[in-house]
C-alpha cells in the first residue's frame, strides 16, 4: 500500500476505509485492533532507541514488520498476509527461553522500572496485552488465524523478559513486588 495523500477529509464523519474499498466506523472492533496493534508497534520502537545492541534491535524490527502484517491482514478483510507462522512463535519461544537461562528465577512480581530501557519495555509489555485483549474479543465474532493469538500471547513474554535482561546488563537491581 502507498500513502500518497495524507489529508483526505474521507474521515472526517467517523468512518475509515478498509483495504477491500468498505467503510466501516472509526470505533469498529477490527479498527481497535488495528489500532492496538499500531500503538503497540510505535512502544516497540519507542523502546528500541534506547537499546544499543543491534541484534535486539534487529529482533525488534521483524517484530515491528510483523505487527504490521498482521495489522495489514485486519484491514484487507478475508485476506492473511500468511507472514505469520508457527516458525515465529518458534523463534520467539527459543529467543525467550535464551534470554531467560540468563537470569535468576523470580520469587515475585518484577516492578516496571529500573532503567531507562526496561521502563519502556515495560510500557510495551502493556501494550502487547491490551492489543491481545481485543484480538481476542474481535476473534469471538470474526475468525483471526490461532497463529496471531498465539505470537501476541508470545510478545508479551518477549518484552517482559527482554526488560529484565537488559535491566540486569545494566548492573541495575530488579525491585520486586513487597505486599507488606
Amino acid at each position: 500500500m502507498r500513502i500518497s495523500k495524507v489529508v483526505t477529509k474521507t474521515g472526517d464523519k467517523g468512518e475509515t476505509g478498509l483495504g477491500d474499498g468498505s467503510r466501516v466506523s472509526k470505533d469498529d472492533p477490527r479498527i481497535e485492533c488495528i489500532g492496538a496493534l499500531d500503538e503497540l508497534n510505535s512502544f516497540v520502537g519507542f523502546a528500541k532507541v534506547a537499546i544499543a545492541d543491534e541484534s535486539i534491535k534487529t529482533f525488534l524490527e521483524k517484530i515491528q514488520n510483523n505487527l504490521f502484517n498482521i495489522g495489514g491482514s485486519l484491514a484487507m478483510p478475508g485476506v492473511d498476509i500468511k507472514t505469520i507462522d508457527e516458525a515465529c512463535i518458534a523463534a520467539l519461544e527459543k529467543q525467550v527461553d535464551a534470554w531467560n537461562s540468563e537470569l535468576p528465577p523470580l520469587k515475585e512480581f518484577v516492578l516496571p522500572g529500573g532503567s531507562e530501557a526496561s521502563a519502556r519495555l515495560h510500557l510495551v509489555r502493556t501494550s502487547t496485552r491490551n492489543a491481545e485483549r481485543k484480538l481476542v474479543s474481535f476473534h469471538k465474532n470474526e475468525s483471526l488465524p490461532d497463529v496471531w493469538l498465539q505470537y501476541i500471547n508470545r510478545l508479551s513474554d518477549v518484552f517482559f523478559v527482554l526488560a529484565r535482561k537488559l535491566q540486569r546488563a545494566e548492573g541495575i537491581d530488579e525491585k520486586q513486588w513487597t505486599h507488606k
